[in-house]
């Protein structure tokens, strides 16, 4: 059966509404034969909200504490995201960065993924459930958590898809692709249908947050196709990709 990565961002799973649109997206993926496993970030602004206590209490916080804290954000949502779909009768399972065998160097706040052992992940799947796994963290070889910096979910998703050898990796979020432009500032701006790596790299690296350029290079070095499509709305969203020259090397 084939796999495939999808992977929910904050705003996509700001409340209880959106995290059960979510799970019926996850449904739907079940449904059309396809293993899923789904990645997911903190809910809405989380993240901030967990630097803005740590702020309170401190100007210099530890690094080590901090990824302590942080990590708790993307497990709330997975956790949720899991009661979601088990609500909807899809057998599903949350794990963590450590559970789902994400190994980062031992680094705090912006640690690289080293490796990743999906045996859990792969147990899991033969168990017929869905396995959803927090993005953004990983483990370091003292066992303690890890964070992998801003948009560390995106690489988190294209790195498990990669080691899974994972037919796609889907990016859902809150708007229908990648366009030309920020559609909020330029109402002119179009979305764009297919986009090569390195195009996506370019665009990435110039601004664009709809992917982070660690995301893109990981999917350019192990050939993940990846798209980016809305998370509440009907659509192929961009697809990025291998060119025919590419393909052909």
């Amino acid at each position: 059966m084939a796999l495939i990565v999808q992977k929910f961002g904050g705003t996509s799973l700001a409340g209880p509404e959106q995290i059960r649109q979510a799970a019926c997206r996850v449904q739907e993926t079940v449904r059309n034969g396809y293993e899923a496993v789904v990645v997911v970030s903190a809910m809405g602004h989380t993240t901030d909200q967990l630097l803005g206590l740590a702020g309170q209490l401190t100007d210099q916080p530890c690094r080590r504490e901090l990824d302590m804290l942080l990590v708790t954000g993307e497990q709330v949502s997975a956790a949720l995201l899991a009661l979601a779909l088990q609500a909807l009768g899809v057998p599903s399972v949350s794990l963590n960065g450590a559970m789902a065998g994400i190994r980062t160097e031992d680094l705090h706040g912006e640690a690289q993924i080293l490796s990743i052992d999906p045996l859990r992940i792969r147990a899991e799947l033969q168990a017929g459930r869905v396995v959803i796994v927090t993005g953004f963290q990983g483990v370091n070889p003292a066992g303690d958590p890890t964070t992998l910096g801003r948009g560390g979910s995106d690489t988190s998703a294209v790195a498990l898809a990669a080691a899974l050898k994972a037919e796609l990796c889907e990016i859902c979020t809150d708007v229908d692709g990648v366009y030309t432009a920020d559609p909020n500032v330029v109402p002119t701006a179009r979305m764009i249908d297919r986009l090569s790596y390195e195009e996506m790299l370019e665009l990435a690296t110039g601004g664009a947050v709809v992917l982070h350029p660690r995301a893109v290079e990981t999917a350019k070095a192990n050939r993940v196709p990846v798209t980016v499509r809305s998370s509440f709305h009907a659509g192929a969203g961009t697809w990025i990709g291998e060119t025919k020259e590419e393909a052909g090397r």
